[in-house]
């Protein structure tokens, strides 16, 4: 099946509680269309470069998914109905890469960036 990377931001009045049962909500409509979710990070409240519907701050989230393509059509059309929910980019990946994504990683684990140029 295809592999798919995911990130929702959904609005910053939700306790940090609710916007990870967000994540688990989209899991069990994957689950119920033939596809997983293989792993979900909550990244927490992040200001965003600019307002969307009038909020300066969301719940970030990240998804990697492994499910049909009308799979992932349904839960992204669920999530375009739900209120809570501002933005979402998907984007179909070749491979997941191992362990925690960018954003989990601690600022000494990713290595000097200037170094590698």
């Amino acid at each position: 099946m295809p592999l798919y990377e995911h990130v929702m931001i959904s609005r910053q009045d939700l306790s940090s509680a609710q916007a990870e049962s967000l994540i688990e909500h989209f899991g069990t409509v994957l689950a119920d269309n033939e596809g997983k979710l293989v792993m979900s990070e909550y990244w927490g409240v992040k200001t965003m470069a600019y307002k969307i519907n009038k909020n300066r701050k969301g719940h970030y989230a990240f998804m990697r998914t492994d499910a049909p393509a009308p799979a992932i059509q349904e839960m992204e059309r669920l999530m375009r109905l739900h209120d809570d929910v501002m933005r979402v980019l998907t984007i179909k990946v070749d491979e997941h890469a191992e362990g925690p994504s960018v954003q989990m990683q601690k600022r000494e684990e990713r290595g000097d960036r200037r170094r590698d140029r």
